[in-house]
């Protein structure tokens, strides 16, 4: 019976001190279209530059991949 109510009052606490922490939730946010405009163009960089970077990766992994040709030309010398 005593660890029950060690822990009735330690979940009691932690709620508690929880609630306190949802109390910032609620801000408003006064960013205006600039900012979002701005974002956007970041987000746009981003995609662009994900772009050349997959292509570059799948090479590599196509070269790697790729049977070699040494041994083709050992054998017909």
């Amino acid at each position: 019976m005593k660890t029950t109510s060690k822990i009735a009052a330690a979940t009691a606490t932690l709620m508690t001190l929880a609630t306190s922490a949802f109390a910032s939730g609620g801000r408003v946010d006064n960013s205006g279209i600039v900012v979002w405009i701005f974002l956007g163009f970041c987000g746009m960089i981003v995609a662009a530059q994900l772009i050349p970077a997959l292509l570059v990766m799948f090479g590599l992994v196509k070269g790697v991949m790729a049977p070699r040709e040494e041994a083709a030309h050992k054998s017909s010398k």
